[in-house]
């Protein structure tokens, strides 16, 4: 049993997280909208810090506040890419807030308290600390999508999120407390253990765990609970938006890595049934539902389900590759959609309107050709196609479905890359060979750091970052056999 100094101790990227929500918050009650950019900044230094803690130290496994919390390599490996997409929407949502006029000191501030709720997530070895960390993230998600109340879009996005996250919060608890009144424990060792007591409590979890999956699959918007996506990525402020695409759909992909194969690890036959049909459908629908879509947010929508359908596949090998190729799609994951979303806040027309339609971008190519070159490198990446870095994320999960013997789950995966790469292919061909529309106005980038955070991204996507294979396929191994 740890002390409250060692829960402290163990938990201090938690409680400096929460510490520093605290003081910004002041600090912009004082000081008003005024002081957003310094918050702004405030959080991203905040979370460096918290990053450099984790990193520092990393420890085996670690225990802390009666065995709620846990800290291992897999938390802390989730916690760096969570905060890198968290501090990434912060940077990139100042010039954009200033734009429309919705530049209040709240912004930063939820950011920094969503990302507290994913941390708790991420290290949760109880039902009851996964449920608490999960509707921190949702309460301050909630908040955020509508965060541009003068919008219809954003106030409609977010009570369309509000409605169905509640449900889905909903279904989640239901599985919980199915799982405790039929095993007698929500703590994960005691359910892993208490799992093999015999069929009748077996069937009573598994009841259980299907909310729960459910729940989670809400989360990480894959299919049958994806309905909420399109709408709201369309219609929450492109900022917003980004950020949902990245830290928390990152966060509740770990939280159900350590779900599936730590607390119900005995079920593996009867969970990974439900996580192969959201895994094809995903992938399908994901693939065949963008193909229609004129507004740019909305096939970057259909496409985070697209993915999130691949990186199922690695969970159903429930084995230490596939966990580990979920680690590394996420990773490569996070860039490239954050990346797309970059460009996409760098298009404004000459009122300084934002440019979503895919029929306006038509001769960005020739007008901003560095942009265009960017957006086409994260796109063609989405598509998995090689040489870009993207390619090394679907060989993973595809390489770890064949070694779990998941061979038409592989192939189908395939299939809907197929299927995916024409609507990818499709904004290239829009980008440099269609008639310019001449709506993009050069130069309407916003800070320097944002055009910064692009050249990165793409640099990560293209052939060079196979630079960077070793020490994140070292990093994701490492964090996956905390697992096993």
């Amino acid at each position: 049993m740890t002390t409250l100094m060692q829960s402290l101790a163990i938990g201090a990227p938690e409680v400096v997280l929460g510490v520093g929500a605290m003081a910004l918050l002041m600090i912009g009650v004082f000081r008003g909208d005024s002081a957003l950019r310094g918050l702004s900044w405030g959080a991203v230094i905040l979370f460096g810090l918290v990053a450099l803690n984790i990193v520092d130290d990393t420890p085996d496994r670690m225990l802390a506040w009666n065995n709620l919390y846990v800290a291992d390599a897999l938390s802390a490996y989730m916690k760096v890419l969570i905060l890198v997409g968290a501090a990434a929407s912060v940077l990139l949502a100042v010039p954009y807030l200033e734009r429309v006029k919705a530049d209040r000191f709240e912004y930063p501030v939820l950011i920094v308290l969503c990302t507290l709720g994913m941390f708790v997530m991420v290290s949760a070895n109880n039902l009851m600390s996964l449920y608490i960390g999960l509707e921190l993230m949702s309460l301050s998600a909630y908040v955020l999508a509508a965060f541009h109340r003068d919008d219809q879009r954003s106030t409609e996005a977010g009570l369309k999120y509000f409605v169905l996250g509640a449900l889905s919060s909903g279904l989640l608890l239901y599985g919980v407390s199915l799982v405790y009144g039929f095993v007698g424990s929500t703590d994960f060792s005691a359910i892993a253990a208490g799992l093999s007591a015999g069929p009748d409590r077996n069937i009573g979890a598994l009841i259980g765990l299907v909310f729960v999956v459910a729940g989670l699959a809400f989360k990480v918007s894959a299919v049958p609970f994806h309905m909420w996506t399109p709408d709201v990525y369309e219609g929450a402020p492109t900022p917003v938006a980004a950020f949902f695409a990245t830290a928390p759909k990152i966060a509740a992909m770990g939280l159900f890595l350590r779900v599936a194969l730590d607390a119900f690890s005995g079920m593996v036959a009867d969970w990974r049934q439900i996580i192969i049909f959201m895994s094809i459908a995903s992938m399908v629908l994901g693939a065949v539902g963008a193909i229609g879509q004129t507004n740019i947010k909305r096939l970057l929508a259909y496409s985070s389900i697209n993915n999130i359908g691949f990186v199922l596949i690695g969970l159903a090998a429930a084995n230490a590759a596939g966990a580990s190729a979920v680690l590394l799609y996420l990773a490569i994951y996070l860039v490239m959609t954050l990346g797309a979303f970059l460009c996409v806040l760098a298009l404004s027309d000459a009122d300084g309107s934002a440019v979503e339609t895919l029929d306006n971008l038509a001769g960005l190519g020739t007008s901003r050709p560095w942009l265009a070159t960017a957006l086409s490198i994260f796109m063609l990446s989405l598509a998995g196609l090689p040489p870009l870095f993207g390619f090394m994320a679907k060989l993973a999960v595809f390489n770890a479905a064949v070694e779990a013997n998941l061979w038409p789950l592989a192939i189908l995966g395939v299939l809907a890359s197929v299927i995916a790469a024409y609507y990818y292919l499709r904004v290239v061909k829009i980008l440099f060979f269609d008639p310019p529309a001449d709506v993009v106005v050069a130069g309407q980038g916003g800070l320097a750091i944002n055009s910064a955070m692009i050249a990165a991204a793409a640099i990560f996507c293209s052939p060079a970052g196979f630079l960077l294979l070793g020490p994140l396929g070292a990093a994701t191994r490492q964090a996956a056999g905390s697992l096993f």
